[in-house]
């Protein structure tokens, strides 16, 4: 039987190798730099939000989330407009483009998932698959 840190350390490595290999596949679309796929999945989540909120919540520099902001407006994923109560700010928000580069993306990874689980798992095994789902969404909600 293995330790509680164990089965932690390796829960973690398994769910980072996945994150990484569905992550490179989701570059294959649009060939985005993480740092600007990482601002189009917070600007669809959370919605428009000023470059440095933006740059608050990625961790970065003002400095550094203009460089990716600027890549992504010249690509036409998000635009910028000016603050409703203050003119001199801006809002960032996506685009039509942007909301199909972001869905575009899910499809990739959520189809690659598909795929693997059903050319690499049996139905028994599958139903073990969705048992342990239930766990580590329970180990999600927990953390």
């Amino acid at each position: 039987m293995t330790t509680p840190a164990e089965d932690a350390a390796a829960l973690r490595l398994i769910v980072g190798r996945i994150a990484r290999k569905l992550r490179a596949a989701k570059n294959v679309v649009g060939g985005l730099a993480l740092s600007e796929s990482s601002v189009l999945a917070r600007l669809e989540s959370d919605g428009p939000a000023s470059p440095s909120a933006l740059a608050e919540q990625e961790g970065v520099r003002p400095q550094a989330m203009a460089v990716t902001l600027a890549a992504l407006e010249e690509r036409g994923l998000v635009s910028r407009e000016p603050h409703a109560a203050d003119r001199r700010r801006a809002v960032i928000a996506m685009t039509a483009a942007g909301r199909k580069m972001a869905a575009d993306r899910r499809s990739v990874s959520g189809q690659r998932l598909a795929t693997a689980i059903e050319e690499e798992f049996s139905q028994a095994e599958r139903r073990e698959l969705q048992q342990l789902m239930t766990l580590l969404d329970r180990l999600s909600e927990r953390l």
